[in-house]
């Protein structure tokens, strides 16, 4: 079928997104052909446009965070069927490889070719002025259509909201496992979110939900700390140092219990920073996007091992897809969690450009592109 895509044809260069007409090739093998309702815009696909996640190959049809309806069943899919209401997760969980069945479906053997630039049998499903086009995380969603692969593609009740249920598929789970899961938010604990968009609104949630009395948004925008205080955070800063100022104030010294990463690029300049708002034996969680070729970061070792602390990375803040996308929509339900409030501007595709600008200025906590069919 040929419909519409967002594509970058030369990643790392910062020259923006391509909207033109696109073919999709009907699915394969494990496969299902999804018409999206909505995908979200996630700082990920611009770190490729930027050049921090690098590139060897082009061109890339972007977007990885999106929910719609089965449209076409491949062979040897029993999952699903015509009409099944689905989310995508970023990451695929097989279930079989050795991760999986240790329950860390976030850390699946597949997701090593989410940037590979083909599909799992190493072929294309989508082309484009007569070339095959990879596709962000195997998905691709800035189009109206994808064809994903079953490991991707997650069955949702059809009473929740499809355009809300996107945002399940990377930044609310990321946000919301790396305080809950990666950092092991308890009861009483006081915890610091450095950077609070899409992902780290959600760590806020998950921090309040896991019990956390204190915690801190720590944010150079206004808007998004005021955002903050709606989505359970106690006391917001504008930077590391108001933050260690408030957080040795607010715990009489003691230090916070748990911090988590959640800037826009997660640069090694920053955590020396970030990590001395944490106490003793406390945890610092790294889940921002660094830049690819950074092997250096600024961190007093001394310190972090004198004092017993813990730095944790998190991919998809730990979480299992296959678990937590339904529990977490089912939290939605329940008016336990926020999504609606996450949305702060709709755009239609073809203003995608002016949405990725929105996102760098600072202006969204989660842009959503909606697609009308």
């Amino acid at each position: 079928m040929k419909t519409k895509g967002a594509l970058l044809w030369e990643p790392g260069t910062n020259s923006g997104w391509s909207v033109e007409e696109i073919e999709l090739d009907d699915p394969r093998e494990r496969e299902v052909l999804v018409r999206l309702a909505a995908t979200g815009l996630c700082h990920s696909d611009d770190h490729v446009d930027t050049g921090d996640i690098p590139l060897n190959w082009a061109p890339l049809l972007g977007g990885h965070e999106g929910a719609g309806v089965v449209e076409q069943v491949g062979p040897g899919v029993t999952e699903l069927e015509v009409g099944d209401h689905v989310v995508f997760s970023f990451l695929p969980a097989c279930g079989k490889c050795i991760p999986c069945v240790n329950g860390e479906q976030n850390l699946c053997d597949l997701g090593a070719g989410v940037l590979g630039g083909v599909t799992l049998d190493g072929s294309h499903r989508i082309h484009a002025r007569g070339k095959g086009v990879g596709a962000m995380c195997f998905l691709g969603t800035f189009s109206p259509y994808v064809v994903a692969p079953i490991d991707s593609v997650i069955k949702i009740d059809k009473a929740i909201p499809l355009d809300k249920a996107a945002l399940v598929g990377c930044c609310v789970p990321t946000g919301w496992g790396s305080a809950v899961y990666a950092a092991e938010t308890r009861v009483g604990d006081t915890v610091v979110v450095f950077g609070v968009g899409g992902v780290g609104m959600n760590a806020v949630q998950g921090a309040k939900f896991a019990g956390a009395t204190q915690i801190i948004a720590v944010d150079p925008v206004p808007f998004k700390r005021e955002k903050a205080l709606e989505f359970g955070a106690t006391h917001t800063a504008a930077n590391s140092d108001e933050a260690l100022a408030l957080v040795e104030q607010i715990t009489n010294g003691r230090l916070a219990d748990r911090a988590v990463i959640t800037v826009g690029v997660g640069e090694g300049k920053l955590i020396q920073g970030m990590q001395a708002v944490v106490r003793k034996g406390g945890v610092l969680v790294c889940t921002s996007a660094a830049p690819a070729l950074q092997t250096e970061i600024s961190l007093d070792l001394l310190t972090l091992t004198m004092s017993g602390k813990r730095l944790q990375g998190a991919l998809f803040g730990s979480c299992a897809p296959r678990n937590d996308i339904p529990m977490l929509l089912d939290l939605y339900m329940r008016g336990l969690l926020k999504l609606d409030e996450l949305v702060t501007t709709r755009y239609a595709l073809e203003d995608i450009n002016q949405a990725v600008a929105d996102l760098r200025d600072g202006k969204n906590i989660r842009g959503l592109i909606v697609y009308e069919h």
